[in-house]
């Protein structure tokens, strides 16, 4: 890492402590202190949607349903940053943690999303695990779910895991691995 990036690290890194400490000590974080990381995690997408042409784009701040901190781009035209299968989307969200985590020093939950595709992808997913353990039990067999990603089977095992009519588990190899969901 050169000199000067790493004054720039180290600089931001010095200038989020406190907040970055009472983070790590289980506080809650104050208004202020929610505010400073939105706006570092902003700064960041704006600096990657750049690279996009799209650093314009209006960017909706929102609370996820795990106190995890959102950013929706909702501009038109983004469908490249989303991807096939919303494998572009995850790429990003992983450079985009990993700047965010650098610039402040610690790893704070912020997920980018692209006109709520996540948010669509999330109900899907869940609807799509509720109907296949309906057909497993109905038809007292297995059901095995597409392809998914980690995300995206972990969303599986939640949604189905106080149903005690079925049993989930994932089989297979990336990129292949999937949900089997058996009827007890």
């Amino acid at each position: 890492m050169s000199d000067e990036i790493q004054d720039v690290t180290e600089g931001a890194v010095a200038e989020y402590t406190e907040i970055a400490a009472r983070y790590k000590a289980g506080e809650e974080l104050s208004d202020a202190d929610l505010d400073t990381i939105a706006d570092v995690a902003v700064s960041v997408l704006r600096d990657i949607l750049y690279h996009f042409d799209a650093q314009d784009s209006p960017i909706d701040e929102y609370d996820g349903d795990e106190g995890e901190l959102i950013l929706d781009v909702t501009a038109p035209d983004l469908a490249v940053l989303i991807g096939r299968h919303g494998r572009t989307l995850e790429s990003l969200q992983t450079l985009f943690s990993l700047l965010v985590s650098r610039k402040l020093g610690f790893r704070y939950p912020v997920a980018v999303d692209v006109e709520g595709y996540k948010s669509r992808r999330h109900d899907k997913v869940i609807s799509m695990a509720h109907s296949a353990a309906s057909r497993a039990v109905r038809q007292h067999s297995k059901v095995s779910l597409p392809p998914m990603s980690a995300y995206e089977r972990r969303l599986v095992h939640i949604a189905l895991r106080d149903n005690d009519r079925v049993d989930t588990h994932s089989e297979g190899t990336e990129p292949e691995r999937r949900v089997v969901i058996t009827a007890l």
